[in-house]
């Protein structure tokens, strides 16, 4: 027997109004201590959680990370590399490049 466009209406709108009742219900169910939790689960904090301090600076440090003469060392140790490199002649060979 077929279905009238009626039928199927109401069956739609009977579908719906339960997925939508137990979608309403899925709260609760989950705060029920024999359902949702499991035994070992940690209590849930009375107030909600508040927001982390994004705005907040680090304190100054006290001493430079590294001193002055040390870093002009590695200043002029790294020109030099990229002087050699740049003055022999040869690219360097790129792993990421496809072999022809």
């Amino acid at each position: 027997m077929p279905v009238g466009g009626t039928t199927k209406l109401l069956m739609a709108a009977t579908l719906l109004g339960a997925t939508l009742a137990a979608g309403g219900c899925s709260t609760q169910i989950a705060d029920l201590p024999a359902v949702g939790l499991p035994s070992d689960a940690p209590p849930r904090t009375k107030e909600a959680g508040s927001y982390l301090p994004v705005h907040d600076l680090p304190p100054e440090r006290a001493e430079a990370a590294m001193k002055l003469d040390e870093q002009k060392r590695i200043q002029s140790e790294l020109i030099a590399a990229r002087d050699r490199q740049a003055s022999s002649g040869t690219p360097p060979k790129n792993a990421n490049a496809p072999a022809r």
